[in-house]
């Protein structure tokens, strides 16, 4: 699964828009990312770690690295 299939999964479960995950982040992290941006990134597979991290911590969400085995 790619990052753009989490994050649009991660939305789904929480009854959320992408519009309105691309507001809450301006409102509440300080990242300036619009709904054409938020879509681009997500699309053109270039979305930085920070702002995944931040969408992950507004919806609840841990982002966990585990050592394969």
């Amino acid at each position: 699964m790619n990052i753009r299939s989490e994050i649009k999964y991660m939305l789904s479960n929480e009854a959320t828009t992408m519009k309105a995950m691309s507001q809450r982040l301006w409102k509440e992290k300080c990242i300036k990312l619009s709904l054409n941006n938020f879509s681009r990134k997500l699309r053109n597979n270039t979305i930085k770690f920070a702002e995944v991290d931040a969408i992950a911590d507004l919806l609840g969400y841990d982002i966990k690295f585990e050592k394969r085995k």
